[in-house]
This record gives C-alpha cells, structure tokens and sequence, in this order.
C-alpha cells in the first residue's frame, strides 16, 4: 500500500516524470468516518482534526464544505505556512505567518511526522489536506474528494438543525455530477498543473489546449444554467471553484495556462465565480496571499527568483451575483 519508488523527501519539489508528464499520486489513506457508533471511525464532536494549506485548492475544499455544513466547532483546524519547502509542509506560528498556525494536537513541526506517526513505514509524498482521528491517533483520509464526502453526511446528527439535510451530492444528481467531475478533475483541476509541471513543449501544449477545450465547455454549461449541475449548488461546483479563484492570478502566469483569463475571457464563468465567492462563508476561505506566495515561492524551477506577482485575479465582491433561489 505505501510503495514508493525512492525516499519522498528527496523528491518532495521533484514534479514531473522523465516524459516530461505530471503524474499525481494516489492517495494512501482512504478509510470513512460514518454515522454509526459501530463503525471504525465513527462520527463524534471533536474527535477529528483537519490540517489544510490555505494555498492548496484541493485542501480548500474541505474547508469549504466544513464550512456550508457547519462543522467548524465539531472538527478543530490547523494551516500550515504557505511556503513548500524540501521537508514538506511546515507549521508556523500566526506571528511567523499571519493565516499559518502551530499544530497544537500533536505538536509536530512538519505535516511528514503525522504520516509517519500513522504508518511509520510510510513512502510517498506527504500531501494536505489529512483528516486525523485523535483518539486513534491516526490518519483517517488524506484524500480531498472522499473528504468532502465525509463531511456532506457523517456529522449530519450532530450539526445545529440549520445544517441538517444540506446536500453537495444528493443521490438524484450523483451520476451528473460524478460525469462532470471526471472530466473536470482530469482536464482542468489537474490540467493546470499538467500544463504548468510539464518539461517538455508538446506535453505542456496539448495539456494546455485540453485544459481550454474544458474551460470552453464550462462556459458553455454555464451560459445555460446556474451551476454546473441545474440550479443547485453541488460538490462539482465546490472542486471546480478551488482552481479558478486560482487561474488569473496564478495559473495563467506561473504555469503558462495563458490562452485567455478568466477575467477578460469567460463572462459566464466569471459570473459563476463570483456568485460562489459571494455566498456565506467562502470569502473567508480564500486566502490569496497564502494562494500566491506558495506558489511562486515554493516551485523555484518555475519562478526562481521567488518574486510574486501583484495581481490578485478579477473583483470578486463586485458586482454582487445573487442566486436565483437559496442554492443548497
């Protein structure tokens, strides 16, 4: 389960293969928190534990959806700092990086202590976001997708009653948005870092050009609906905004992603943008200078003067974008 083909802390900045192609790795802890009392994990108030990057999109989906199901007093969080370094991600403390915090469960310094402590013999790459058990004092699930999962339902019996029913897959809509996540998560989600780690020219042109073809469709999906999947606000949405809050300030530069902006080019996805942005509580998960620094700090063989880049992408508080109805 935890092969690896060499020592992780020597690849950590390592990104592409010889081919030139970016090949993101399988995550290794897939276990389910669950509603049952019987169940390995079962569904508790504080017993779980969140450790994300504020720079990390698929980190921001969880604190997304922790956030619309109203899980912030049942499962504690901490940031790591922005900055990549060769040992992984780091804890700092808030006066270091304002945004960042120590990890006050375990204590460790580096995000690779906790995999380490859930599996010493653990050999791949030490990614965010992790969902720890403390009372097991292990790693439940390192894998964003089945996070987010976890979090639309487990806790539902222990949520204020507000929350209660809120649904980002409800089981009429599952096998559209399942179709569109596929092709979203290959082609665009991981189509920008495709493009942006590729080394070789024809990698990063047809990663690239796929990743437009994608685009171009969403524009079109939206041009005719609300969100992605009808007038409901679903997971789909959820994975997909992750990346484009980040595509004009960050992708369109720093990995090359730049056949149009979002900005300038996608009218309807610009509106979409917004309308998500704008809905209670998101705003604040949207940490962009964490978002920028890490990027063009972190990847050196892209940006080796570390220099970041003024823009922060489009307004996305004007103008305000008001859901047809109450959207989830």
């Amino acid at each position: 389960m935890f092969k690896s083909s060499g020592d992780p802390s020597k690849d950590v900045l390592k990104w592409a293969s010889k081919d030139g192609e970016f090949r993101r790795q399988v995550s290794s802890f897939r276990s389910q928190v669950e509603a049952s009392p019987d169940a390995e994990f079962p569904a508790e108030a504080g017993r779980y534990h969140l450790y994300v990057s504020y720079a990390c999109p698929w980190a921001h989906r969880t604190l997304i959806v922790r956030k619309l199901k109203g899980l912030e007093k049942l499962i504690s969080v901490s940031v790591v700092h922005y900055l990549l370094g060769p040992n992984g991600w780091e804890f700092a403390s808030p006066d270091e990086v304002p945004g960042a915090t120590l990890d006050d469960i375990n204590g460790v310094k580096y995000i690779r202590e906790l995999y380490f402590k859930a599996e010493p013999e653990y050999s791949a790459r030490y990614t965010v976001p992790v969902l720890w058990d403390k009372k097991k004092q292990t790693i439940v699930n390192n894998e964003s997708s089945e996070i987010i999962r976890i979090f639309n339902t487990a806790f539902d019996g222990l949520v204020e009653p507000e929350y209660r029913g809120i649904n980002f897959y409800p089981e009429d809509l599952r096998a559209q948005i399942d179709e569109v996540n596929e092709w979203i998560y290959d082609t665009v989600n991981n189509g920008v870092y495709k493009s942006g780690f590729a080394t070789k020219q024809e990698v990063y042109e047809n990663h690239c050009r796929t990743l437009f073809e994608s685009l171009d469709r969403i524009e079109d999906i939206l041009a005719k609906s609300e969100f992605l999947v009808g007038d409901r606000l679903t997971e789909a949405d959820l994975r997909l905004f992750t990346t484009i809050v980040r595509f004009d300030p960050v992708y369109h530069g720093h990995f090359k992603c730049n056949l149009k902006q979002i900005a300038t080019g996608y009218p309807n996805i610009l509106r979409w943008t917004r309308e998500v942005y704008q809905l209670p509580g998101i705003k604040e998960t949207v940490n962009m200078e964490h978002i920028k620094k890490h990027y063009y700090m972190s990847h050196t063989m892209i940006n080796p003067t570390q220099v970041v880049p003024l823009n922060n992408g489009p307004d996305l508080d004007s103008p305000v974008v008001k859901p047809a109805k109450r959207p989830y």
